[in-house]
């Protein structure tokens, strides 16, 4: 074996030597400059996108809380439309009660007008037909019937 040869150790330090010298220069002046201006790279990437990252998260949070405050007012309003609306139905059905009150009021004065009209004749023709079934009843019995003495006899009983 070559390498365990004493006479060539010399050299073969002196390459190894001149070899990881130059493995060294490479890597300090070219290898690892690129490797460290990547790396910083990647961190400053990492940290703008954590950075935009919270910022994104500040404007969701702040759209999240606008979103909310539409929502609150649009329910808000909302419910003042509805209340309007009530009140609007509210007001037009008390028109509606109001006139229906006052056509049923006027119906029944009618009505009234017309029963007691009803009632008066029905009690002037009770009074006719008790008058003239008394003078019948007095006749077929015999007797003679005055008619001033079978309307104060009929209208005395009708009056109680």
């Amino acid at each position: 074996m070559p390498q365990l040869d004493f006479s060539t150790w010399a050299n073969q330090i002196f390459w190894l030597v001149v070899t990881l010298v130059v493995i060294y220069l490479v890597l300090t002046r070219v290898a690892l400059p690129r490797i460290g201006a990547v790396l910083a790279e990647r961190n400053g990437t990492i940290t703008n996108d954590l950075a935009a990252a919270e910022e994104l998260k500040k404007k969701a949070v702040a759209a999240e809380k606008s979103y909310q405050e539409a929502l609150t007012n649009a329910r808000a309003e909302a419910a003042k439309i509805v209340a309007a609306a009530k009140a609007d139905i509210q007001k037009d059905l008390d028109a509606a009660i109001t006139r229906a009150d006052a056509e049923i009021a006027a119906k029944a004065a009618e009505s009234e007008k017309s029963i007691s009209e009803i009632r008066a004749g029905a009690v002037q023709s009770v009074t006719e037909v008790a008058q003239d079934t008394a003078r019948e009843i007095v006749a077929a019995l015999g007797g003679k019937a005055d008619v001033r003495a079978v309307t104060a006899a009929v209208s005395a009983r009708l009056k109680g």
